[in-house]
């Protein structure tokens, strides 16, 4: 048995949620606060980091490019920046774990870079499709490839010594997603004139907002459901201080483990709240959540809020389509919110969640009948059937989401869960077992 196969969370039923929490700082700000934190002219401090598999990739990925990184401790980094053109040439490759944002974003950063790079994977990363983000570098002239099937290894000649740069491009995303839109917007720092993304729906805007802080130009331009983000190449980027809010996505599982569990309310704190993540918390409302913010304000740029949850009787409902790419991470868990609503859920359009670190739909669907609900996995979506969870053994597929939405459906089952295949938890939410515990889950691993 390998040691993936061989890390098991346990979660008995009953238990409840109550008291305060803060969660672990945002994944996506992390990652292109070490990105952007690099590439500025000093030094610049982070407070909040995630120090989970996935960030740390990130970060290691930095340091043997060049970068002098100090930390984390207690989630505080310092990053000396070396400026736009300051990266060197790695020794070996670059091994992202798990994290399909370090791999999308990094290709487009390197790029522009005067040197070789070639960026590698674990066995879940290795299977995702990434001529998404290589066909359009092609396009404004970078020498990329991905292995024959469109996956990882990714191999980057870069730009060489003779001043060629990267032209710039004016792409519309064929699907919406926040990593191609950030790649392509990375490369456009490096290239020759101005690139424009215009992506077919709202995304993740992360990247444009810590663009700005650093005080980088680019402008925003939205046309009906249309948004368009340009860059020019050739600025640089002012050092400054970040606060990285709770990650939205990790608090996701305790929103639905509140809402589902019988005399819980908690209270999540310093919880960021951008309008391009919140799509959780208006699909749980429009099921009948309870969801409260409170003291809401700004940290770095970005939203937050602290978050109340109490528990409440859910409602089947159809999913916007439109909802979908803001809450593209977080449907595993809100799958498990679907399994103990009264009623039924249908989601279409979410075709994208097929090619996350697992099949996303699939493994949910197997997982829910073996837990002894009715659901129906479709080509974009899933029709689920609220019901009466079971005990049962589920497979995770070393996805780290998947694993833990299964772990908050322990409270509704009737029988012990046993999730296999968790190792991968760490990588966004390493705190998760002892953290769920401490708010009064029945859970071990």
């Amino acid at each position: 048995m390998s040691k993936l196969d061989s890390h098991v969370i346990k979660v008995n039923p009953g238990g409840k949620l109550n008291g305060s929490v803060r969660v672990p700082g945002d994944k996506s700000i992390s990652h292109r606060s070490i990105m952007l934190g690099s590439l500025a002219d000093g030094p610049v401090h982070i407070s909040g980091f995630l120090e989970g598999e996935d960030a740390l990739a990130t970060l290691a990925a930095f340091v043997a490019m060049g970068v002098k990184i100090e930390g984390p401790v207690d989630g505080k980094v310092l990053v000396h920046g070396v400026g736009l053109h300051g990266l060197k040439s790695a020794d070996n490759a670059l091994d992202l774990g798990n994290s399909g944002t370090s791999m999308r974003l990094l290709s487009g950063l390197l790029a522009g870079q005067n040197f070789a790079s070639t960026l590698t994977g674990d066995r879940s990363l290795s299977t995702r499709p990434m001529r998404r983000v290589t066909d359009p570098l092609i396009t404004m002239g970078a020498t990329i490839g991905t292995s024959s099937d469109g996956f990882a290894p990714i191999k980057i000649s870069g730009m060489g010594d003779g001043g060629t740069r990267l032209q710039a491009i004016d792409y519309k995303l064929p699907v919406a997603s926040a990593q191609i839109k950030s790649c392509l917007l990375l490369a456009g720092l490096y290239a020759t004139g101005k690139s424009c993304v215009t992506e077919p729906g709202i995304t993740r805007d992360h990247t444009e907002r810590m663009l700005a802080g650093f005080e980088y130009p680019l402008a925003v331009s939205r046309q009906g459901d249309e948004t368009t983000v340009c860059i020019e190449g050739g600025h640089s980027l002012k050092a400054m201080d970040i606060d990285i809010p709770g990650d939205i996505s990790s608090a996701a599982f305790f929103l639905v483990g509140a809402s589902i569990a019988a005399g819980s309310e908690i209270t999540i704190n310093h919880v960021g709240i951008n309008p391009t993540r919140t799509g959780v918390i208006d699909i749980l409302r429009m099921m009948g959540a309870d969801i409260e913010f409170k003291n809401q304000r700004e940290a770095g740029g970005e939203p937050v809020a602290d978050i109340t949850v109490r528990a409440c009787q859910l409602k089947g409902i159809r999913i916007p389509e439109s909802l979908v790419p803001l809450a593209i991470d977080e449907f595993p868990v809100l799958f498990i919110a679907a399994a103990c609503a009264k009623g039924e859920t249908l989601l279409t359009g979410a075709e994208e969640l097929r090619v996350k670190e697992s099949d996303r739909i699939q493994v949910m669907a197997d997982g829910l009948q073996k837990l002894g609900i009715n659901a129906n996995a479709s080509k974009d979506g899933m029709i689920i059937q609220g019901g009466e969870l079971t005990g049962g053994k589920v497979d995770s597929h070393g996805d780290h989401r998947i694993a833990m939405a299964f772990a908050i459906a322990g409270m509704r089952a009737s029988g012990q869960i046993e999730i296999t295949d968790c190792a991968n938890v760490r990588t966004s939410f390493p705190n998760f077992v002892s953290l769920a515990a401490s708010l009064g889950m029945a859970i071990q691993e």
